[in-house]
């Protein structure tokens, strides 16, 4: 079989096959990803292109192989793909082929992308603008048209195309109309790539992973050959699909959360302040009911937690035990009258980067959520909220934080991109390199604010054990 590759291991399979939105890789995985990591790395013309920033990924297979029909024998292969194009191709012999090929420089889809190109010029140069919104539709037309011909299976051996998926998987009117059609480039990432190919020839789909391979991009956030879930945006409607059929491993985020112990730092009639634990939400979410305000409101029923932390993020949180006081608290924190000191653990420098453990600063860069591949965040100059982190390195690791602004993800995403400290926090496997079994070192250390009953200022620490 052409794309596929023997994967020689005695390795156990897996019993289900991988959740691919939350994962840590299965060894057959990784064996079968250093082996594609040794064939870019060999060949000069794929690596040139993969090295500007490129994901892989790799889906584990068994097949059958020669035995007596009694005792039929069974091996290991695996199969790759890339996202998109590779140095502009997408018939590399190496890889799987894509679902649907609209490269073809004689097929439908790029004579008539060429005649859109043209139309478009033409209405350019004579300022007519009833050519620029034929060529506009015709291009909307011919989007539409390509989505259709991604004809999609799943572990059932049934097909619908990507327009009936998406539609299907945005059912409700208002998601609908949100999300009519898929983004461009939907259908043309690793992981519906690599289903595909199994599905029509016939393997068994075991295990499936993906890497990103080359330069850390300002976009991205990614790093080279660090593990990384399927984007949620473009392939959690079609991965829905085409995994129908297959015993799948359920999603790690809703099994339940652990029952933990929540340490109280400060408390009087009026409110109270607890140190959350890593890995305990601040309020009830997608994931689970059971969160620091679920437990505040069986202590003080009518109680409210007044600002959030991230899941991964441990420290300080307030809770309003009356929503009177909630709604003072809120004040202080809308007019930045609330100030917070954070403690977080970086990676270490990459070799020959020159480090200052007393530099300090400030960075600005402004967020906005990634659409595509939420809960991820993105730097955004131009569409961006305003973001404004103050930092202070106290050794070459760690590095005290004050933000001034309250951006989803801001202190992650500061440290971890380019333009801010270009050094991940340490656990953070959205921005940084998953460590298994490593929390995230972020530490809501230290909290000023003003009582809103007493009108004292109040200056509270909590304990910073987990940077022992």
């Amino acid at each position: 079989m052409e794309h596929l590759h023997l994967l020689d291991s005695h390795l156990e399979a897996p019993e289900r096959f991988t959740y691919p939105f939350c994962y840590e890789p299965h060894p057959l995985c990784q064996l079968a990803a250093k082996e594609v990591q040794a064939y870019i790395a060999a060949h000069p013309e794929i690596r040139e292109d993969a090295d500007q920033g490129k994901m892989f990924g790799v889906l584990v297979v068994e097949q059958d192989i020669l035995g007596s029909p009694r005792n039929p024998r069974k091996s290991y292969g695996f199969l790759t793909a890339y996202s998109g194009l590779l140095a502009g191709r997408n018939d590399w012999e190496y890889f799987v082929p894509p679902v649907y090929d609209a490269q073809q420089p004689d097929g439908h889809f790029k004579t008539t992308e060429r005649e859109i190109s043209r139309m478009a010029k033409e209405s350019g140069k004579s300022g007519i603008s009833g050519l620029y919104g034929d060529s506009k539709q015709l291009s909307q037309e011919l989007q539409t048209w390509l989505f259709h011909q991604y004809q999609l299976l799943n572990a059932r051996g049934e097909v619908k195309d990507l327009v009936d998926i998406w539609q299907e998987y945005y059912n409700r009117p208002k998601l609908l109309q949100k999300y009519p059609l898929p983004p461009g480039g939907t259908g043309d990432c690793c992981a519906p790539k690599l289903l595909q190919y199994a599905y029509q020839q016939g393997l068994n789909p075991l295990c499936m992973a993906e890497f990103w391979w080359g330069a850390t991009t300002k976009t991205e956030l990614r790093h080279h050959l660090n593990y990384y879930p399927a984007c949620r945006g473009k392939c959690k409607p079609i991965l829905t699909w085409m995994l129908q059929g297959l015993d799948v491993d359920p999603d790690p985020e809703l099994l339940g959360l652990q029952q933990m112990e929540l340490p109280v730092v400060y408390e009087d009639d009026w409110l109270v302040v607890v140190n959350k634990p890593s890995g305990l939400l601040s309020v009830p979410g997608r994931i689970g009911q059971y969160s620091v305000e679920t437990i505040m409101q069986e202590r003080y029923p009518g109680s409210f937690v007044a600002h959030r932390l991230d899941m991964g993020t441990s420290g300080l949180l307030i809770a309003a035990k009356t929503q009177e006081v909630y709604r003072a608290l809120q004040e202080q924190f809308v007019k930045h009258q609330v100030k917070k000191k954070y403690l977080a653990v970086l990676e270490p420098n990459k070799p020959n980067t020159p480090t200052n453990p007393t530099h300090s600063g400030r960075i600005s860069l402004p967020l906005r959520p990634d659409p595509m591949n939420r809960p991820r965040q993105l730097v955004d100059l131009e569409h961006g909220k305003r973001a404004v982190t103050d930092y202070e390195f106290l050794s070459d690791c760690l590095v005290a934080l004050w933000p001034q602004t309250g951006r989803t993800h801001q202190l992650r995403i500061h440290c971890a991109h380019p333009d801010g400290l270009g050094r991940p926090i340490v656990g953070d496997e959205l921005y940084g390199k998953r460590q298994k079994g490593q929390r995230l070192m972020l530490h809501a250390a230290e909290l000023w604010f003003r009582h809103p009953v007493a009108q004292q200022e109040m200056h509270l620490s909590a304990s910073t054990d987990f940077l022992l």
